[in-house]
């Protein structure tokens, strides 16, 4: 099959196929006479497999990992284990992250009454021009805090 049957049958991008093989996650097609790449059922698996992890969110790296046990199999289950352990706690840290970012929106939500207030005095608006101040102030005067010159 060539690339483009490959991507549409996987639903990865023909240019992602192509990174995958210059990463060494792929093995390189074989080239018909015409130098389109021709690839196999092997292909199919493989990048499906590489799809399926990317889905689960794992990094290029721990993709290749893993395809090194599929490859060489030979009682890796704990480093297996080790792997998705691993992905789990950046997941876990991720959701932490998210609570967290909804607990501010649902915060800055609650700044508004939603009875027509307009421009800057809107309660979120207001609150989101005094954030992006503080953090302006901040970069530009590293050592102040909240613009405020600290006395030494």
């Amino acid at each position: 099959m060539q690339i483009k049957d490959l991507a549409a049958a996987t639903g990865v991008d023909a240019e992602t196929i192509r990174y995958y093989e210059k990463q060494g996650l792929l093995p390189a097609p074989a080239r018909r006479d015409n130098g389109y790449r021709h690839y196999e059922p092997l292909h199919l698996e493989r990048l499906s497999f590489i799809r399926h992890c990317r889905a689960l969110d794992m990094p290029l790296a721990e993709v290749q990992r893993l395809l090194g046990f599929v490859d060489g199999p030979s009682g890796h289950c704990g480093d297996v284990n080790d792997l998705v352990d691993a992905q789990l706690g950046r997941v876990r840290a991720r959701l932490a992250s998210m609570r967290a970012l909804e607990k501010q929106l649902v915060q800055l939500r609650a700044r508004c009454s939603g009875a027509g207030a307009s421009g800057v005095s809107c309660g979120i608006l207001s609150e989101l021009v005094a954030a992006a101040h503080g953090e302006a102030v901040a970069h530009e005067f590293p050592g102040h805090k909240n613009g405020v010159r600290s006395r030494a």
